[in-house]
């Protein structure tokens, strides 16, 4: 049976999820003719990661204080994602030719698992005093 803190995180990385999609799709689309898919990539993944944190912070571990450093710690392991992301939705899209929508898709499927791992073990983690 899933603790309570895992079914909360499942619950609202699920609505991550699909904000960090609707972001990523919408900003290609108001802005693609204008920007390359790797600007894009930058540009709505660090709206995507800003409101990932203060979910995952307020809603799924609930840890108090340490903002600053919580939220830095976050940007190193989406940042690692987002380089993961922003390579393959370039493979995918400028090379393969896939559209945006299914491209997206395929790169969220992996960021799941990965950040889980990572924020339950790294970003929100507490030190046993």
């Amino acid at each position: 049976m899933l603790n309570q803190k895992k079914i909360r995180y499942f619950l609202v990385g699920g609505l991550n999820t699909i904000v960090g999609y609707c972001i990523g799709v919408g900003m290609y689309k108001a802005l693609g003719s204008n920007l390359g898919i790797i600007w894009i990539g930058i540009l709505s993944n660090i709206f995507s990661i800003t409101v990932s944190f203060l979910t995952y912070k307020i809603l799924v571990f609930r840890t108090k204080g340490m903002w600053a450093v919580e939220y830095l710690k976050s940007y190193l392991v989406y940042g690692g994602i987002a380089l993961i992301n922003i390579f393959f939705l370039w493979l995918f899209i400028d090379n393969i030719k896939l559209s945006i929508w299914l491209a997206q898709a395929l790169v969220l499927l992996v960021t799941v698992f990965i950040s889980f791992i990572s924020h339950s073990r790294f970003t929100f983690s507490r030190q046993e005093d």
